[in-house]
């Protein structure tokens, strides 16, 4: 029986807002429990989407967190496709798109990030896609199968993780793919140049075309569809499709408005939270991609758009709602995969913050683990076609002590007698 004295209120259907749900009712809470999403659809999981799903490879209902009867008898009261316009903190109400009040209790915010838009000229045009949502890696899906079919060709923009599972999906399907990167190499901005260059190769032996160095300008259409991308060196490339893959920007505008304390753009944005995923209202939490926590394991604020994160945060979130203690310490991880090539990456070491790469295994048949180290502390670790490892590498992460940098690199020496 639910006890109408107490409501918590979640913003944002994604899997985040799912988990905190899911882990209101499993921690014991016979309060209200409302649930809002902007989507009409159920909660979802989002890697599929730019990999299984949209690869062919799985169907669309395996996307989903939960079976769709699953709420109704967990009396999770779902309002989907609806927008949350403004939180009254004072009042402690949530305003619906409607109109609709809602009081709560407890308020979490999970509204995830969006993907940043090309700012050029013939964005407006037919063939420009962005992925973020179901919907979006329908129609990408549906658009990949035809390229495949009639030889068209694909520009992306951007060679993050993104773009490059796009790229690999594309290919599959036969698809001609171009890649514009302003950065030298793939992924630069989350493994660096070390082992960037090995994802450059990956591709280009899968047949995807790099054009390193650029940017694009223009998406050049006529009666409007597209037939080709132009970039800031004066190339233009044929194309029939155009994916712009150049990053996610948190959603806080509800927060903004709302005057919780905020993470400046220029350091990543977001919602700023303590470890506990508590905001600067002490009634209102934020999990996901749009929470900045102070880090107690890193000693930074740090805001992560993975997986992961969305799936630890979410239920780290609902404990503390429940004033359950909680330090919010997940090291960072996340997964992709990309033609025969699986990786997982455990930790945080962005380009100038590391002195030292070390490499255990042959990366030149693209089985290895690579570690980026400061002053021999293990930052991170990427294992590629090497499984079982996560945590031996999340240990030596968390230890923080210095290693032999000798015996990290030798697969002889077992993981797990590294850490301290």
């Amino acid at each position: 029986m639910v006890d109408a004295d107490r409501t918590f209120v979640i913003v944002g259907g994604g899997l985040a807002g799912a988990k905190a749900a899911e882990t209101l009712r499993a921690e014991g809470f016979n309060g209200r429990v409302i649930l809002i999403g902007d989507e009409r659809e159920h909660p979802y999981e989002r890697p599929p989407l730019s990999k299984g799903f949209l690869a062919g490879k799985e169907d669309r209902d395996s996307v989903f967190v939960h079976e769709p009867a699953w709420y109704a008898s967990k009396d999770i009261e779902l309002h989907l496709g609806q927008t949350v316009t403004a939180i009254d903190r004072g009042a402690r109400t949530v305003r619906l798109g409607d109109g609709t009040l809602i009081q709560y209790d407890r308020l979490l915010l999970a509204t995830g990030a969006e993907p940043r838009r090309l700012d050029i000229p013939g964005t407006g045009l037919a063939g420009v896609h962005h992925l973020r949502r179901l919907a979006h890696a329908e129609r990408l899906r549906h658009v990949l199968k035809a390229l495949g079919r009639d030889n068209g060709h694909l520009v992306i923009s951007g060679a993050g993780w993104i773009g490059l599972e796009v790229a690999a999906a594309a290919r599959g399907y036969g698809a001609e793919v171009t890649v514009v990167e302003p950065e030298a190499t793939p992924l630069h901005n989350v493994i660096g140049p070390e082992l960037g260059q090995l994802f450059a190769d990956l591709h280009a032996e899968h047949g995807v075309r790099f054009h390193f160095g650029a940017r694009l300008t223009e998406i050049v259409g006529q009666d409007g569809m597209v037939l080709a991308a132009r970039t800031d060196d004066g190339e233009e490339h044929p194309a029939h499709d155009v994916l712009a893959a150049i990053g996610a920007a948190p959603r806080t505008s509800l927060a903004e408005t709302a005057g919780l304390a905020m993470v400046d753009r220029a350091h990543g944005g977001g919602i700023a939270v303590d470890a506990s995923l508590r905001t600067s209202d002490p009634d209102i939490f934020a999990a996901g991609d749009v929470a900045a926590v102070h880090h107690p394991l890193l000693g930074t604020r740090l805001r992560v758009e993975h997986w992961a994160n969305a799936l630890n945060g979410g239920p780290a979130a609902a404990r503390s709602m429940l004033d359950q203690e909680v330090s919010y310490d997940r090291v960072p991880y996340f997964f992709s995969d990309q033609y025969d090539l699986g990786l997982e990456y455990s930790g945080w070491a962005p380009p100038g913050s590391y002195d030292q790469v070390v490499i255990r295994g042959d990366a030149g048949k693209r089985e290895f683990i690579a570690f980026w180290l400061k002053d021999r502390r293990v930052l991170a670790g990427m294992n590629v076609n090497v499984w079982d490892v996560t945590e031996p590498i999340q240990a030596l992460i968390r230890g923080g002590a210095q290693v032999d940098t000798e015996a990290l690199a030798d697969p002889a020496v077992a993981l797990g007698s590294l850490a301290p």
